[in-house]
């Protein structure tokens, strides 16, 4: 398996791509499952990623979605280092809203997981697809007009005066769980 003789790079890279910040939540928890099990981590947005990947044993990168696309720094990320990622161990998760319809909250099913990963033709370890948060008092009149008409014509809720807040954070978490698990086995394998 790719990355299992890397086991001396201990530490777990997590890159973020947030608007309103729900993904760097969501890699937030992530971190603290990761530290509570004791494996190194270091957290970085997309925008200012400085290190060197050779660090990482394992490389996570979390991607939210805004009028239906990922940062474009994300992909350009990906397309830069797709040798790399290759050589490694690697998870990718998307966030988006269009998540909360049961059928579209699986990396099977989401039309933008999907989309990302046949335009960047990368095929991560883990894989998985988290609903976010829909906060209309945070948006700009335009974008909560434009996110308003979005929600609409997917059935969901264009009132709200409070945050909703549609992420599995027992999702989240098995997800971590599942990356630190491999993290395990690669040690094992490597004793």
């Amino acid at each position: 398996m790719k990355g299992r003789d890397n086991f001396t790079k201990r530490k777990i890279g997590i890159i973020y791509s947030s608007v309103d910040g729900q993904t760097l939540k969501i890699c937030q928890e992530l971190n603290r499952v990761f530290d509570k099990n004791e494996i190194e981590t270091e957290l970085f947005s997309i925008d200012s990623f400085y290190a060197d990947l050779s660090e990482f044993h394992t490389l996570l990168i979390g991607a939210s979605i805004r009028y239906g696309k990922h940062n474009k720094n994300v992909s350009e990320f990906v397309l830069n280092n797709k040798e790399y990622l290759n050589g490694i161990r690697t998870a990718f998760f998307s966030v988006n809203l269009v998540a909360r319809n049961e059928d579209k909250n699986s990396p099977d099913t989401n039309p933008y997981l999907i989309k990302f990963l046949k335009k960047t033709d990368w095929n991560p370890d883990f894989i998985d697809v988290f609903a976010g948060k829909l906060d209309y008092k945070s948006y700009s009149f335009l974008d909560r007009l434009l996110i308003k008409l979005i929600i609409k014509l997917t059935d969901g809720p264009t009132k709200s005066k409070k945050p909703i807040e549609f992420t599995d954070w027992k999702r989240v978490e098995a997800f971590g769980l599942s990356i630190y698990e491999d993290y395990l086995n690669s040690k094992d394998s490597n004793s």
